[in-house]
């Protein structure tokens, strides 16, 4: 039976014990737990500094921790000397900064995580094909800017649907389409749809973009929503699947904030509220949910309650040259 079948009645305001019920799954996905490791074992094998192309994964609680142990946050690989560390971040980077990176004569490891490199190649494909290609994504994120670099002579960027309507390629053009990884799936899908009317013979992915672990987390927010009185998301402002998370959440009409750390909670939104319901976004790490759900608990007596759902097993290796024994 689906979650979405199981649903419990929402939460009353009279007479239940105060719960704190756990989205499952939340928290890391296997794409962002590979590209923290890589940061942390760079700095083991090699010593600090170890340069990071951009934030690592969009968590300021991980960045702050992998900066105290000696990682370098930079936006131009400029600023990285000759022949030292790179790491590109998890979201990607084009064919022109991995050249850049090279002719710098740095070492190079490439933190992307591998759904995302599935749509790296799944766009060069597209254009050898002779495809002109759509991307579904947010305007200014690395991830998409990363993705856009890998054709950048034959790619056009979208947002909502009247950005579709203002497309002025051809009606007969040879499209197709790719998404960012963790945008909203129903939205997407709306966007889709439109992309569809106006491009009746659009190629689309084999399998879709986003990402399984995106996925997976909306879904524990559609079956947790419905139970509780508020959404807490634990997640960094500039998380483009933390910022779905609560869209979603609030557009199943709870009241939803998003806080990466505890000192964000407000004990005004839990005055009576019986149930609430907390999730983390896929680049929240579960200690820093943790103490946010002990300072909830400390607002209140409340019990916790993780809900049924999908355990997540997904694993990826990390690049040659990593391995603490060699």
């Amino acid at each position: 039976m689906n979650q979405t079948d199981q649903l419990l009645p929402k939460a009353s305001s009279d007479g239940a014990t105060g719960e704190i019920l756990l989205a499952q799954p939340r928290g890391f996905c296997a794409g962002v737990d590979r590209a923290i490791t890589i940061v942390e074992q760079a700095l083991q094998k090699f010593g600090a500094p170890i340069y990071v192309r951009h934030e690592i994964v969009h968590n300021a609680y991980v960045v702050n921790d992998l900066r105290s142990k000696g990682a370098v946050f930079i936006d131009d690989l400029k600023d990285v000397p000759f022949g030292n560390t790179v790491i590109f971040s998890a979201h990607g980077v084009s064919p022109a900064i991995k050249q850049e990176a090279e002719e710098r004569g740095l070492k190079i490891f490439d933190a992307t995580c591998p759904l995302v490199t599935k749509v790296h190649v799944e766009v060069g494909k597209m254009r050898r094909d002779g495809l002109h290609i759509i991307m579904i994504g947010h305007r200014g994120h690395p991830e998409v800017e990363g993705t856009m670099g890998q054709a950048p002579d034959g790619i056009e960027l979208v947002e909502n649907i009247q950005d579709v309507e203002s497309l002025s390629l051809p009606a007969n053009s040879k499209v197709a389409y790719v998404t960012q990884t963790t945008l909203s799936v129903d939205e997407t899908k709306e966007i889709v749809e439109a992309l569809k009317k106006k491009f009746p013979e659009i190629a689309q992915p084999k399998k879709q973009d986003i990402c399984y672990a995106t996925q997976n987390r909306q879904d524990a927010v559609k079956f947790m929503a419905p139970q509780v009185d508020i959404v807490i998301v634990v997640g960094s402002p500039n998380s483009s699947n933390s910022n779905r998370l609560k869209e979603l959440s609030e557009k199943l009409g709870v009241i939803s904030y998003m806080v990466d750390h505890p000192s964000q909670l407000n004990p005004e939104w839990f005055l009576g509220k019986k149930r609430i319901g907390l999730t983390a976004g896929a680049s929240a790490p579960e200690s820093l949910a943790q103490s946010i759900i002990e300072r909830i608990k400390e607002m209140g007596p409340r019990s916790v309650r993780v809900l049924d759902g999908i355990i997540e097993n997904t694993e990826f290796p990390l690049p040659k040259g990593l391995s603490l024994k060699s």
